[in-house]
C-alpha cells in the first residue's frame, strides 16, 4: 500500500517535502511513487522508486559527484582512494627484502645558514 492510499488522498500528484522545501516523496494515481534524500548541503544521494529504478550519488565539499551508482548497473567511482601506511617491516615483508630510509639532506642558502646560526661564519677550504 502506498503512502497516498494509506492517507486516503483524491488529489494528485501527491508531494512531501522536508522542512527545507525539498521533494522527498512524489506519488501518482497511477500508484507510482518515487522517494530522494538529500545529504546536509542539499545535494540528492538517493532515489527510489516504484519500478524498482534507484540511483545512489555522493558528493565532495565542492558539490562534485565522486561517486555514481544506479539501478542498470553503472557505478562511477571517483572517490578519493586512502594512501596505505605502513610500519618498516610491512614495508620489507612486502617488498622482500630489508632496506633502509635515509633522510634527505637539507640544502640552505648562505643567509639562511646564518639566520639559523645567529651569526656570520666562514667555511674553511
Amino acid at each position: 500500500m502506498t503512502i497516498a492510499q494509506q492517507l486516503k488522498v483524491t488529489k494528485f500528484p501527491f508531494r512531501i517535502k522536508d522542512d527545507t522545501g525539498k521533494e522527498i516523496y512524489y506519488e501518482l494515481s497511477t500508484g507510482f511513487w518515487s522517494k530522494y534524500e538529500y545529504d546536509d548541503k542539499g545535494n540528492p544521494t538517493c532515489y527510489k522508486s516504484s519500478n524498482g529504478e534507484w540511483v545512489k550519488r555522493e558528493f565532495d565539499d565542492k558539490g562534485n559527484i565522486i561517486y555514481f551508482e544506479n539501478s542498470n548497473g553503472t557505478i562511477k567511482d571517483n572517490r578519493p582512494k586512502a594512501v596505505p601506511e605502513y610500519t618498516m617491516e610491512e614495508l620489507e615483508n612486502q617488498l622482500g627484502f630489508n632496506f633502509k630510509i635515509k633522510k634527505p639532506v637539507p640544502e640552505y642558502t648562505m643567509e639562511e645558514l646564518v639566520d639559523k646560526l645567529g651569526h656570520n661564519f666562514k667555511i674553511k677550504k
